[in-house]
């Protein structure tokens, strides 16, 4: 996944969190955190692929 995708993800995140809290729906904020959390985890992958790349040229 790129960056930019995983970044998205990590806004997407963000916005159902705050419309969790804004509708207190936990079910909502919780889903909210998991898709922000996953989209920090692949643009931290995604940092990782780049840097062995330039690593290895």
């Amino acid at each position: 996944m790129s960056k930019a995708k995983a970044k998205a993800k990590q806004v997407k995140g963000k916005i159902k969190e705050a419309a969790g809290d804004a509708m207190d729906d936990k079910s909502m904020q919780a889903r909210g955190t998991a898709e922000r959390l996953t989209g920090k985890a692949q643009e931290a992958a995604a940092k990782a692929a780049d840097h062995l790349k330039r690593s290895k040229n």
